[in-house]
């Protein structure tokens, strides 16, 4: 037999012995559960006799390789996932199985339940790089799940389904709550179906509620109640039968609908992906029928009321509150209800679901102008390029604008055939989750952090988030510092400029005189003279000068997250005289560099040169004045920058690279600025006086004479120069370090730069506050209210009233 039949053979084979397990394994012994993949079965790939015959070897080695890992499981006292059961040669089979249906799906098992709910000693658990919603740690989640354990059996801890629905997701009320839906959410954590919940089924739930598909798992395992990675139409019914919505708007399930997801017998089985589709498209299949029993007179109208009726039910989670309390007033014309048309009862629901479509329009309208009002018949020119946008649409689009404005008017009634973005804005359902939402998910857990106390942190952990924060300032201090040399140096020499009978003293004229004579007489090299030592010291100053800013701040904060303005203040304050320490040794070997070019046939000075003439003391000469320099700079610089980045923030509160550089530039100025004369007298105690030049004893000495032999005016010399400088600096400094942070994002348990990053309008009103509630479960509220809100499956939650003694 050739070769290559020979391999084509074996990837049949392994395709069928694949498709020959159509089941989910689920094998429980004392502390063991083994869940292996499911396929679906094929049986029409068994086209040969000769097929069986590697088939029954190979389902002995099948057989023999799952004994060995039950036993060894057992033997270890351990569950083996998914993930490592593949890892061993049974499931060499897989990479055949894809190679012969490149599309077929092996971790449907894991896509239903996310499989691996304790790592199996064979190879530890491997975290997803992507994951946004955080895996709690085992040993955390095992101490909770002690803590509402109550049931023990052979030694080991259960919860028992009042456990997990009354006490710890509190999603019924214990002393009044429907049978049906209690067992129906208990039994989706329970895949056991024993009665009791498992640590590993504890921990399995919290793995799913972490899934970025976390609603349509979950409902999946709601529907799926005999857990075999299915649904029929028979549970679909039953489920959907059970929900307060059928029960107000009954859902035909003779329909069309049903029979083409199901099959005209109703026998075909739903896998996940398709239920995906099936229960996103049950919606709006619901609403359809929704007006056509509502439409009693078959005349394609429904009144007012049903109409409002209808949206509240089924399209609740696409109705801002004013739409919602707004529904009637906008449909009743002249006093008389008003009969809505299907095409009305249509058009409005796509209005509602293409608001997004609809601020594009907008914006290519208005050339990207957010305040331009845009009358409807632009908007009806534009909107011609998308035919997903329609006239009635944008009718009904402005007279939900129209009634806004009048009510916004406190009463004055006036029409307006014109709506800007705002408006827009305000009628979407999607306002405030615009922000991506790894983004929102962090400020969100930030803010639920600061709100439960939980700020505080280990030492080494906060260690490491001061190393990562000196890292990105020293290269974002380095960077700033090369921009701006060139304008630091004519600073630096017209502030050495002393007014005197001197011949030639007066060497420069203004600072674009200054930087013309630099380049004629020293080339372009010499606007660079003393950068090295520069960025050997930037790195260092700029870093802790950010580190200690931000350090100070998050020990300043307030239990809601605000900083007042004081505390911006002494964080900014502390922050410049914490960076004196390596500013001074540095500004005075550079400006005794940067001077050093004045005299023509003066030997080379070096760095080197300069720090042996000093010595270590004299490294800190002008150091008093360092200080008058650099804290009021710091307490003015950075309150200003935050301030200043709200105003710049657009709807959601978030910076723009643009913006950040914008705002970090402005704020430079008058922090530059003021501190000029602190400045003047810095620079005059650290150069080195030339013969018959004035010298400087102190602080005080140097403001005394200067302000008698060169006047007031002499103080802000080189003012303008040193904020063109610092300035810009500074813009790219803090532009160069937030963009940093955010490429580099590292989760410490702290704060990112405030404005750096978008409210959270959304996920801060769904995370739950319960503390027990880590991982996955401080989502599971929202996920369940999600699935009700969204796809229709409102179970109730209390008692039927016949039931109740």
């Amino acid at each position: 037999m050739p070769l290559s039949f020979k391999r084509m053979m074996y990837e049949d084979l392994t395709l069928a012995l694949a498709e020959f397990f159509p089941v989910l394994v689920a094998f429980r012994t004392k502390d063991v559960e083994i869940e292996m993949f499911r396929c679906l079965p094929l049986w029409n790939q068994l086209v040969s006799p000769n097929y069986y015959v590697f088939l029954l070897s190979r389902s002995f080695r099948l057989i023999n390789m799952i004994l060995y890992i039950i036993f060894a499981g057992i033997a270890d006292d351990t569950i083996l996932d998914v993930e490592c059961v593949r890892r061993i040669d049974l499931f060499t089979y897989r990479k055949h199985l894809l190679r012969a249906r490149p599309g077929i799906d092996l971790k449907i098992v894991s896509k239903i339940w996310p499989v691996g709910v304790t790592t199996a000693r064979c190879e530890s658990a491997k975290k997803s790089q992507n994951e946004l919603v955080k895996r709690s740690e085992a040993d955390v989640l095992y101490a909770v799940f002690q803590k509402y354990a109550s049931k023990e059996v052979n030694n080991e801890k259960f919860m028992t389904y009042s456990d997990l629905i009354h006490k710890y997701l509190q999603l019924l009320d214990p002393n009044n709550y429907d049978p049906y839906t209690y067992n129906v959410l208990a039994t989706c954590v329970d895949t056991s179906r024993d009665g009791l919940i498992s640590f590993s089924e504890f921990q399995g739930f919290e793995a799913l509620l972490c899934a970025p598909d976390a609603m349509y798992a979950l409902a999946f395992q709601i529907f799926d109640r005999n857990g075999n990675g299915y649904i029929t139409c028979d549970e679909f019914e039953d489920l959907i039968k059970h929900t307060t919505l059928h029960a107000s708007i009954p859902f035909n399930f003779e329909s069309d609908f049903i029979k083409l997801h199901f099959g005209r017998d109703k026998s075909r089985k739903v896998t996940y992906q398709e239920f995906t589709q099936l229960i996103h498209d049950f919606h709006d299949e619901h609403a359809w029928q929704a007006f056509r029993m509502r439409d009693k007179n078959s005349n394609g109208y429904i009144s007012a009321k049903d109409f409002e009726e209808i949206l509240h039910s089924l399209k609740s989670y696409l109705l801002t509150p004013f739409v919602r309390d707004n529904i009637i007033t906008l449909v009743v014309g002249e006093g008389h209800q008003r009969q809505i048309s299907y095409a009305y009862y249509t058009a409005f629901i796509s209005l509602l679901n293409n608001l997004e479509l609809v601020k594009k329009i907008y914006m290519a309208a208005t050339r990207r102008d957010l305040t331009k009002p845009l009358p409807k018949e632009e908007m009806m020119y534009q909107a011609q390029e998308f035919a997903q946008i329609t006239p009635l649409e944008l009718d009904i689009l402005y007279q939900l604008v129209n009634l806004q404005t009048q009510q916004r008017a406190s009463g004055e009634v006036y029409s307006t055939n014109v709506v800007t973005f705002a408006d827009i804005d305000s009628l979407s359902p999607m306002k405030g989750r615009e922000t991506p939402f790894k983004i929102q998910m962090q400020i969100a857990e930030q803010k639920l952090r600061l709100e439960q106390g939980q700020t505080e942190r280990t030492v080494l952990l906060q260690v490491a988030e001061s190393a990562y924060r000196f890292t990105l300032g020293s290269l974002a201090g380095a960077t700033g510092a090369t921009a701006v040399y060139p304008i630091d140096l004519v600073k630096t020499r017209l502030q050495n400029q002393r007014s005197s009978s001197f011949v030639g003293e007066m060497m420069y004229k203004n600072s674009f005189d200054c930087f013309k004579k630099v380049v004629r007489h020293e080339g372009v090299r010499g606007l660079y003279r003393g950068l090295a030592p520069q960025l050997v010291g930037v790195a260092p100053e700029k870093a802790i000068k950010l580190t200690m800013n931000d350090f100070m701040r998050d020990k300043l904060m307030m239990k809601d997250g605000s900083l007042p303005l004081w505390a911006e203040m002494v964080a900014g304050g502390t922050a410049g005289a914490s960076q004196v320490v390596f500013t001074n040794p540095l500004e005075i070997v550079k400006i005794r560099l940067q001077v050093a070019g004045e005299i023509v046939g003066k030997s080379r000075v070096s760095a080197i040169s300069v720090v042996k003439d000093l010595g270590f003391f004299g490294l800190y000469k002008g150091a008093k004045a360092c200080f008058l320099r650099d804290i009021p700079f710091s307490a003015i610089y950075f309150p200003t920058y935050a301030h200043v980045k709200k105003v710049f923030a657009d709807e959601n509160g978030y910076n723009s690279p643009g913006t950040l550089l914008l705002s970090a530039t402005i704020a430079g100025m008058p922090a530059a600025f003021f501190p000029t004369p602190a400045d003047v007298i810095k620079t005059r105690l650290q150069v080195a006086a030339r013969s018959g030049q004035t010298t400087y004893s102190g602080v005080l000495d140097c403001a005394k004479k200067i302000y008698v032999e060169e006047g007031f005016g002499a103080f802000w010399k080189g003012g303008p120069a040193r904020v063109f400088r610092s300035s810009p600096q500074f813009g790219v400094t803090l532009l160069t370090y937030e963009l940093l942070q955010r490429f580099f994002y590292i989760d410490f348990g702290g704060s990112r730069p405030e404005g750096s990053e978008a409210k959270s309008v959304h996920l801060e009103g769904v995370l739950s506050k319960n503390p027990d509630h880590i991982g996955g479960y401080r989502m599971a509220l929202a996920t369940f209210d999600g699935i009700e809100s969204k796809f229709g499956l409102m179970l109730p939650k209390f008692k039927p009233a016949t039931a109740k003694s």
